[in-house]
């Protein structure tokens, strides 16, 4: 039987951050804001997932699956009684809840499950869910070098909730041929060996957290290790030895206490970062997974660093302090872009930063001239161009840059600390980071955002026609 309608403690916790941040950074606005995009319609929107159990088995040379989920949630509304979840292309097998089997059906990368009854408003469930799968993506085989690890999309691999704003406590067993070494989000609460040459690694992350920073690594890693500010530091290759990677990752230790000073919140716990196969680079809660390639060039080329400092800025910027749904990408992207700006600036000078500023400028200007441009905030996020990458990315940083010239080194660097401090554990929109960057300055930035953030700034000759015809 479902427990009495009750509201959880972490969400009566969330609420009242929130609103104690509203009350911190109230400030009057000089026009309104921009408007926010209709929300779309997304899987669990009528119920907030708690906390995940999760018991995850890959067959590395098959490239498949089998999973086995507890998803427990509270209702966010009376009379649910069919609840959604991201299931990728996942084949689900069962669904049950307290031994009772729930009707479902899979459609597209949608689960939709009908409960027993209609539930209440508050009231906790726990849905269990039995799947197995062969993923295309969001999961990456590596056969030949014994090697596993998580991309985007988490709902790939986990039957979950993808939405930015849905956080949630994450448990993770991950079972995998003996002799591989593993990391995952949170506290490692245990390894065992079973039968069949088989390990067991358990997880336990107690942190609420979205679910697309889950995931984990497992492969025949050489290991190195060091100390953090307040925490372990692992680093794990297939192809580097571990003075290698102690040179790939000299710096981890200084961005982490760099980052932790910019936002005013120290990194606290272990961090580990993995040279895996092949990826773009993937920030997941306490893993930084980047290329061997990648590893190789940072060896030959201390200072091309960005990327180290790029994952581990999400930490902050991304993880923590989140983007409320995906047209708000640019909270993440951006800041991470810059804040590794920042970082290479504070580590090898003001050339070092003003390259970076060059380089978004340029493809700034490429945009407006090949009518590319954008607003930072996005009505949809739907399968993104590299142009619409780019606005997140490099355009995002940009306006980062060109905000921390319109207010000032103080103001600014203390509205990042206010900005996160308020925030952190919570999701954020672009008026959450105008209202902080106001109070913080004392001036109105209602025609900077306009400009900058909400507008799309013309090129220069269709700026100049417009010029004329004004005339």
């Amino acid at each position: 039987m479902p427990a009495a309608p009750i509201l959880s403690l972490r969400r009566l916790r969330a609420r009242c951050a929130r609103a104690l941040a509203a009350a911190l950074l109230a400030a009057p606005l000089a026009a309104a804001a921009a408007p926010e995009a209709a929300p779309a319609a997304r899987a669990g929107a009528n119920l907030d997932v708690l906390h995940y159990t999760a018991r995850i088995e890959p067959d590395i040379a098959a490239k498949t699956l089998r999973g086995q989920v507890s998803i427990r949630l509270a209702l966010r509304a009376d009379g649910a009684q069919h609840l959604e979840f991201d299931a990728g292309e996942l084949e689900i097998d069962k669904v049950s809840e307290h031994g009772q089997a729930l009707a479902f059906e899979k459609s597209e990368q949608r689960l939709r499950v009908r409960l027993a009854r209609p539930g209440k408003f508050g009231e906790r469930h726990e849905i269990d869910i039995a799947y197995r799968g062969a993923p295309r993506y969001g999961l990456e085989f590596h056969p030949d070098r014994s090697e596993v690890y998580t991309i985007f999309s988490t709902s790939q691999w986990l039957v979950c909730i993808d939405a930015p704003s849905e956080r949630a406590s994450f448990d993770l067993t991950l079972t995998v041929p003996s002799g591989l070494k593993a990391a995952g989000n949170g506290r490692l609460v245990s390894k065992s060996a079973l039968g069949g040459r088989r390990d067991s690694y358990r997880w336990r992350q107690d942190q609420p957290m979205p679910s697309y920073v889950y995931g984990f690594a497992a492969g025949r890693y050489n290991e190195a290790g060091g100390a953090g500010e307040n925490g372990e530091l692992r680093f794990l290759s297939a192809d580097l030895q571990g003075a290698q990677l102690r040179r790939v990752f000299a710096d981890t230790a200084d961005m982490m206490r760099f980052f932790g000073r910019r936002a005013g919140i120290r990194y606290r716990g272990a961090y580990t970062q993995v040279l895996v196969a092949k990826t773009i680079g993937q920030e997941l809660d306490g893993i930084g997974l980047l290329s061997e390639a990648y590893g190789r060039e940072v060896l030959e080329k201390p200072e091309a660093q960005g990327l180290i400092a790029h994952e581990l800025a999400h930490q902050w910027w991304g993880n923590m302090v989140t983007n409320l749904d995906w047209g708000q990408f640019w909270l993440n992207e951006g800041f991470a872009n810059f804040m590794t700006a920042a970082y290479l600036q504070h580590r090898y000078g003001e050339d070092a930063y003003r390259e970076r500023v060059e380089a978004w400028k340029k493809r700034v200007d490429k945009l407006r001239e090949s009518g590319k441009d954008h607003a930072l905030v996005y009505a949809v996020w739907n399968k993104p161009s590299a142009d619409d990458r780019a606005v997140v990315y490099q355009k995002g940083a940009y306006v980062l840059h060109l905000l921390r010239e319109e207010v000032g080194e103080r103001a600014f660097w203390r509205g990042v600390r206010t900005y996160t401090r308020a925030y952190y554990g919570h999701s954020v929109t672009s008026a959450d980071l105008r209202k902080v960057m106001e109070r913080a300055s004392g001036r109105d930035l209602s025609a900077f955002f306009a400009r900058w953030v909400d507008g799309v700034e013309p090129a220069k000759g269709e700026a100049a026609a417009k010029s004329e015809a004004a005339k």
